[in-house]
């Protein structure tokens, strides 16, 4: 009873429970139409439990009296579960899950301007992975994160923010086309999660070693486990540091593996070279007429063979 009291709602929300709801419904529909892999299935029905726990159990509610587990709360939403979920590739499928009426309207609005500019906004390789440090710098700024955790809609605007730019984000990073089709190229996808580590890293490492209370709010609203603020910071700071490092090296290997994929196909990086014939190479007698005119007359002349008398 105690492991399942955990499941209970902190807050009910019935925005969030539809959006996971439709979720799962597009995507069992979509499985029904298109060939999915169960390792795909596996990772989608992952990557929503994760993201569930986190927002609609009893987590939320330690999310909000303890800082390290406010971090660990955004790791999951920001970094672990929009990875394991886009790596089942669930758009394609999703789309496959809408009636065909809702598919051809879809299709249409893409061609529209405002639909281009929607996609070319949600997947900008400079934008999206400059909001994805953004969101995590902002709020961790100690004015910001007290009001945020004060009031219900910078709360709620916080947790969904996170979620959405980590949904663009490894939308980019895990793409395993060439560009184009492709937003960012196979080196960037490399190149960007070193790019956004840094920045996020420095900032764990700054919380973590920082010797004074930079969040008192957890003190006035009660800490839920008894601990010291200090010490608290500084589990919160080493879970940024570390683990969510950790998180974005595997969306870097699996950015990689998809590189040396693309690579031994040819596809990317290596210019194709042209075909060699199967036929045996011709070889190609020398001209001997330079040079027996190079030769002087006297000497060809000496070499004829005088006649007989």
């Amino acid at each position: 009873m105690e492991v399942l009291s955990w499941l209970v709602p902190w807050e009910f929300s019935p925005t969030l429970l539809i959006g996971f709801a439709v979720s799962i419904v597009l995507f069992v529909r979509g499985t029904r139409v298109k060939r999915v892999s169960a390792v795909r299935q596996a990772l989608f029905w992952s990557g929503i439990v994760l993201l569930y726990l986190s927002l609609h159990t009893l987590l939320d509610y330690y999310a909000e009296r303890m800082f390290f587990m406010h971090r660990i709360q955004h790791l999951v939403l920001h970094h672990l579960g929009p990875l394991v979920l886009m790596a089942a590739y669930p758009g394609s499928v999703m789309r496959a899950g809408l009636p065909l009426r809702w598919r051809a309207r879809l299709r249409k609005f893409n061609t529209t301007l405002a639909g281009r500019s929607i996609i070319a906004v949600m997947t900008n390789p400079i934008f999206v992975p400059a909001l994805f440090v953004f969101l995590v710098i902002i709020w961790l700024i100690p004015s910001i994160q007290f009001y945020s955790m004060l009031d219900w809609r910078l709360y709620r605007l916080m947790n969904w923010s996170v979620v959405i730019s980590g949904f663009m984000y490894w939308n980019l990073i895990l793409d395993r086309r060439t560009s184009p089709p492709a937003a960012m190229s196979p080196g960037g996808r490399v190149i960007s999660p070193i790019v956004t580590m840094a920045p996020q890293m420095v900032a764990g490492a700054i919380i973590a070693f920082t010797d004074r209370d930079l969040y008192p709010l957890f003190d006035l609203c009660g800490r839920a486990i008894p601990m010291a603020a200090t010490t608290d910071q500084s589990i919160g700071g080493l879970t940024m540091w570390i683990p969510a490092a950790l998180t974005e090296v595997i969306g870097l290997l699996v950015a990689l593996g998809n590189v040396m994929r693309l690579s031994a196909k040819g596809r990317w990086g290596v210019k194709p070279q042209p075909a060699q014939s199967s036929q045996q190479p011709t070889v190609l007698q020398p001209d001997l007429q330079p040079i027996l005119q190079s030769v002087p007359e006297t000497s060809q002349s000496s070499s004829r063979p005088k006649p007989k008398l």
